[in-house]
């Protein structure tokens, strides 16, 4: 069997990393051929590349270029290697870099970058014709019309929609009811609203169940995480917005499930760990052995579900509503939730102002029902600066 080959974007974040060992576990199926990173972690991404023998690496900073090289070199001298013994692979810089390496030779791109900087990158794949695992979820909130074309060529690498993909293997289109998405609820489960209002950055990163970027951390504590999912769901699998509800479920074993017209219900559960799903979507539709490695049903276990609080955690609904909007309103969302999360990690705005603020903006857009890549991306700069104007007048403190 030929080995698939696979460029990777955002290599040292926590799906980069993760993605990196399913690679190294199974040697015979993938071969990486490119990295991209946002170049602040060059000599991790020097160490990967160097270890993989890639062809090409990105960084998102032109100035990072010439670190990545003499990186290069630094991990190359940690191995061992005299200077004829490796070459430095080709190298891409600059805002543009990720978008490039995308489109590179290969069979599969897997997008594990944060935020919706991946829009680009995740259309340049498309294009070319490669086959997506899709991590960066913001993107397609961002730019669900443009991908639509493309939705075959899309494989989801979050575990609710890689979850959702396994149980629609169960039954045709019309004989599905509803999709249900769990949550975990976070490490704010539970509390009211009124206990929300002095949470910290600090507290808002202890996630229960899994190991995660920043951002999506915070996002999970919101649940606006949860909401941009509900959207990536309708987009993914056509389904009508008010037959796609939120469980909570602290234990976070069970991914999502698919309740049919009969009243059955097909759930997907496993351990919480992301290389499952990576692993999955790298090798789709084939599933790849792991010796040893599942759910224990030798001892009790009990699984909890129980409802979303929604007064407390209003985000599902608002990013439910912008997804009805549709147009570039979940554009728009998604981006004034970026800078807002920064704001409230700096200190500049309280736990609840992120949705507040987030609504007042999604209130305000001007919305464009259709809209070009650049239509969109001006769209997140008006969400971005007018996300700005709010904190700074203290909107939702």
């Amino acid at each position: 069997m030929t080995a698939r080959e696979v460029v990777l974007l955002g290599a040292t974040g926590s799906i980069g990393t993760q993605a990196l060992d399913v690679v190294r576990a199974y040697p015979d199926r993938f071969r990486v051929v490119g990295l991209g990173a946002g170049g602040g972690r060059v000599e991790e991404l020097a160490r990967h590349a160097l270890e993989l023998g890639v062809e090409v690496v990105a960084v998102a900073q032109a100035t990072a270029a010439q670190d990545l090289q003499l990186a290069f070199y630094a991990a190359a001298q940690e191995r061992g290697f005299s200077a004829g013994e490796f070459s430095v692979p080709k190298i891409l810089a600059g805002p543009d870099a990720a978008t490039e390496l995308a489109a590179w030779p290969c069979d599969v791109v897997l997008n594990g970058m944060t935020g919706s900087v991946g829009l680009a990158p995740t259309l340049a794949a498309l294009q070319a014709g490669r086959t997506l695992a899709l991590a960066n979820k913001e993107s397609l909130v961002a730019g669900g019309p443009l991908l639509m074309p493309y939705l075959e060529q899309i494989v989801p690498v979050d575990s609710e929609h890689s979850a959702l993909a396994q149980c629609l293997r169960g039954g045709r289109a019309d004989e599905v009811r509803r999709l249900v998405l769990t949550a975990s609820g976070g490490p704010f489960r539970g509390r009211s609203r009124d206990e929300l209002v002095d949470v910290t950055p600090d507290q808002a990163m202890a996630h229960p169940t899994w190991d995660m970027g920043p951002v999506i951390t915070i996002n999970s504590a919101t649940l606006v995480n949860k909401g941009l999912e509900v959207i990536e769901a309708h987009l993914l699998f056509g389904t009508p917005y008010d037959a796609l509800d939120v469980v909570v479920h602290p234990q976070s074993i069970v991914h999502s499930m698919v309740e049919f017209a009969d009243g059955s219900t097909l759930l997907q559960a496993s351990p919480p760990d992301m290389r499952l799903p990576i692993a999955l979507a790298l090798g789709w539709p084939d599933r790849l052995p792991r010796p040893s490695y599942g759910l224990d049903w030798s001892t009790a276990t009990t699984w909890e579900f129980e409802p979303l609080d929604a007064t407390a955690f209003p985000a599902v609904d608002l990013c439910k509503s912008a997804g009805e909007r549709a147009g570039t309103a979940p554009a728009v969302l998604n981006a004034a939730n970026e800078v807002c999360v920064q704001a409230f990690v700096d200190g500049r705005l309280p736990f609840l102002g992120i949705v507040e603020t987030v609504a007042a903006v999604v209130e305000e857009n001007p919305l464009r029902e259709r809209a070009t890549l650049a239509e969109v991306l001006e769209s997140e700069q008006w969400a971005r600066q007018r996300a700005r104007e709010l904190v700074a007048r203290g909107q939702g403190a």
